[in-house]
């Protein structure tokens, strides 16, 4: 049996996407055939998150895969985040945990070192083989400290796999990447969680809704390092639409709080914002079940236009709901516009709301867009699919 080490650098629970997406991929490399170890740090955690008891029950996931937490210094409570201070802390933080992984891995064996952290890899490249080495990247890195590392671990490791088609184009052009050692794995779905889907007239009886509302709904976190991920857009957009409702699942509450005022300055009515906060991950199918449409309104930064995969993208399409997205180039290969998505002009209001109209009058362009995008979720992107063509793609590197 294969055995393989995922490293990482994550709190573990996490209110964050990347739990997810991390502890679904060791699943479903446990399920593809692998002896799977987590290494996760041994970090402070929030007061919501300290009382999640299971962390595998937490997620949705099985425990088929075993989870090791590993010491390191952790002193970011001392800080407010975005400070010097914070800085300071997370490049504590980092040393002090791939050391000790280091020292570890002097007496671990595996046959394949999996991480999202070029600083890990680039000094676990000092013990063991490269062709041994898999680096999942999901963010470029522009300049520093952070290029240099990327720069290193992409020339070096066995594998890389990138999220993106922009994000691979840039580490073989501007990174030094060999192209036959990298490919595109977008992030996707536990198929399991939208097996057995309920009705919308289920869902909105469940979570308490108006079974006459039209309701648009965003599920997520609200930014992501700080950066903002565009729901002004849609507020803005669905104020000006009598009778639609805007529903927000996520958090932090400080920003939902933001924009519900935002909706009331503009006139929208308190009733039809509807914020459910934050929900344990196997709950969020059932909101989406609740949904009319989708939307994801992300900004056109360079963050999110060639580095984002969202987990909300892949987890609407097997909702079997209609979406509403920013015309990115990161996700161009997975929607295509009036075949499984609508794809907007990011932060053009008037698009939006033309389009979310448009979807509103028309029940058979929802079912259609829907549907279709549920088939292609289901068929391209669960983790199970994943899972194969990464080590598929590691094998074929071992090889060469």
């Amino acid at each position: 049996m294969t055995k393989l080490l995922y490293i990482s650098l994550m709190r573990l629970p996490t209110e964050k996407a990347h739990g997810l997406q991390i502890m679904q991929n060791c699943e479903a490399f446990a399920d593809a055939g692998c002896d799977v170890t987590l290494w996760v740090a041994r970090r402070w955690n929030s007061r919501e998150m300290r009382a999640v008891a299971d962390p595998y029950a937490y997620y949705g996931v099985r425990a088929n895969f075993k989870i090791r937490r590993i010491p390191c210094i952790d002193v970011f409570p001392f800080f407010p985040a975005g400070s010097a201070g914070a800085r300071f802390a997370f490049y504590v933080l980092q040393l002090s945990y791939a050391l000790v992984c280091l020292l570890l891995l002097l007496f671990t064996r595996a046959d394949i070192y999996y991480s999202r952290d070029e600083f890990v890899l680039s000094l676990a490249l000092r013990l063991k083989a490269k062709s041994s080495l898999a680096y999942e990247v999901h963010q470029f890195a522009a300049s520093g400290r952070g290029a240099a590392l990327q720069r290193h671990a992409v020339a070096n490791v066995g594998s890389v796999i990138a999220i993106t088609p922009p994000l691979q184009a840039d580490l073989i052009r501007l990174r030094g990447a060999d192209p036959s050692r990298v490919i595109i794995a977008h992030d996707g779905i536990r198929r399991a969680r939208f097996d057995q889907l309920p009705d919308q007239a289920s869902a909105r009886q469940q979570i308490g809704w108006r079974q006459e509302a039209f309701i648009v709904g965003y599920v997520g976190r609200l930014h992501t390092l700080g950066l903002d991920k565009g729901v002004g857009t849609l507020v803005e957009a669905l104020a000006s639409i009598d009778g639609v409702c805007l529903a927000v699942v996520g958090g932090p509450a400080d920003m939902a709080d933001a924009l519900r005022r935002r909706w009331l300055a503009l006139g929208a009515p308190l009733e039809r914002f509807l914020y459910a906060g934050q929900v344990l991950p196997d709950e969020a199918p059932r909101y989406l079940s609740a949904f009319d449409v989708c939307a994801m309104p992300l900004p056109s930064s360079a963050r999110f236009s060639h580095y984002a995969s969202p987990l909300k993208l892949f987890e609407y399409m097997a909702a079997g709901r209609a979406i509403i997205a920013s015309d990115l180039p990161s996700w161009s290969d997975v929607v295509t516009d009036e075949e499984t998505a609508l794809l907007l002009p990011p932060s053009d209001v008037a698009a939006w709301s033309e389009a979310i109209d448009r979807l509103r009058l028309d029940g058979d362009l929802r079912t259609r867009l829907g549907g279709h995008a549920r088939q292609r979720a289901i068929e391209r992107y669960t983790w199970d699919v994943r899972a194969a063509r990464i080590l598929a793609h590691i094998r074929a590197a071992e090889s060469v």
